[in-house]
């Protein structure tokens, strides 16, 4: 796709040059400023976009502009923009419901998903696992998650996206493979039961297993997974499991506080730049499945075909999955108690 106002390719190694530069000192002189409020471990996906947007815009228009990020949980930081928390120009949050939950509070206004291209969802995930050096335990698939003694270490399934998709993930795992939600709803208890407590978003769960080491098994966003192996110097191995589900990832500008801001035309424009080909291939790199076919083959070895099933599978929509397992008294309710970190 390309942008009519920004010649990408004549600008890439001019961005490369002044990115150190715009980091340190474009935020506080910058002529816009759009505060991106995203989902927990997308710290580095933005920190390595947001330098190549803001030179190319700089380049394209002649104005500066700073983009600030915010992270935790992707539905903890919802709630936090719903509530006026945080004046998010944009969101880049972790599933549709997330960004939905706005639009019903007033602050996106109807059709915000086609605003974008591919339903505004640059890029795409999945759920897998990390285990440690010659994976003692065996673990190859969801079922290997309740083998005796293996403790999981996941995040808490109402704050977190990651601990939305783990559970949604777990479930389609049953009923996807001809088991019956009986048996799913059962599955989700016991591997609940197995997990010794529940941290509040994904980052803080790949703190707890890979730097302090607690628990065997890490049930983790494929990004995250990938950046826990890959700094563990062998220490860590990531396993695909048989199926997954296929997570969406959603973005859409903040409309009631880009007008305030008179930010619109920038969060836009930034939105848009995250389906250009550069940016999709820093997604790539960065661990996320780009949209755009051709980039996604370039990085095939890295990100491995997977059987992934879509939330058609197990709900009508993201939306009525939200509705049938992480409402009150919905499915998650019934089969975990909330457990606090303990030491």
């Amino acid at each position: 796709m390309r942008i009519p106002w920004l010649n990408i390719v004549a600008v890439a190694a001019a961005a490369l040059a002044v990115a150190v530069i715009i980091g340190k000192n474009v935020e506080g002189r910058a002529a816009h400023h759009l505060l991106n409020v995203s989902y927990d471990p997308t710290r580095e996906l933005y920190q390595d976009i947001n330098p190549l947007f803001a030179a190319a815009y700089e380049k394209e228009t002649g104005s500066s502009i700073a983009i600030k990020q915010s992270h935790g949980g992707s539905s903890y930081q919802a709630r936090r923009v719903a509530q006026g928390e945080e004046p998010a120009d944009v969101v880049t949050l972790g599933l549709p419901s997330d960004v939905e939950a706005l639009h019903k509070r007033g602050l996106i206004p109807d059709g915000w998903s086609e605003r974008l291209p591919n339903h505004s969802q640059p890029y795409h995930s999945t759920i897998v696992f990390v285990v440690r050096k010659g994976n003692p335990h065996g673990v190859r698939d969801w079922v290997d998650l309740l083998k005796p003694g293996v403790e999981v270490i996941l995040p808490d399934p109402k704050t977190s996206g990651n601990g939305k998709l783990a559970a949604l993930a777990a479930w389609g795992a049953i009923v996807t493979r001809g088991g019956s939600e009986t048996e799913a709803r059962e599955f989700l208890r016991a591997l609940y039961d197995h997990a010794p407590f529940l941290v509040a978003a994904a980052r803080a769960a790949g703190v707890a297993f890979s730097v302090e080491r607690k628990g065997d098994v890490h049930v983790a966003w494929e990004n995250e997974a990938l950046r826990e192996t890959e700094t563990s110097k062998g220490e860590l191995e990531i396993v695909y499991p048989t199926v997954s589900i296929l997570a969406e990832p959603t973005v859409a500008v903040v409309d009631t506080n880009a007008a305030k801001h008179s930010s619109a035309k920038q969060a836009q424009a930034y939105l848009q730049f995250l389906f250009t080909p550069e940016a999709q291939e820093i997604i790539a790199k960065d661990g996320y499945r780009p949209v755009d076919a051709q980039t996604l083959a370039r990085h095939a070895r890295r990100l491995p075909a997977i059987d992934l099933f879509p939330i058609a599978a197990i709900a009508r929509d993201w939306q009525d999955a939200q509705q049938k397992f992480f409402s009150e008294n919905g499915i998650i309710d019934t089969v975990y108690t909330p457990k606090p970190r303990t030491e």
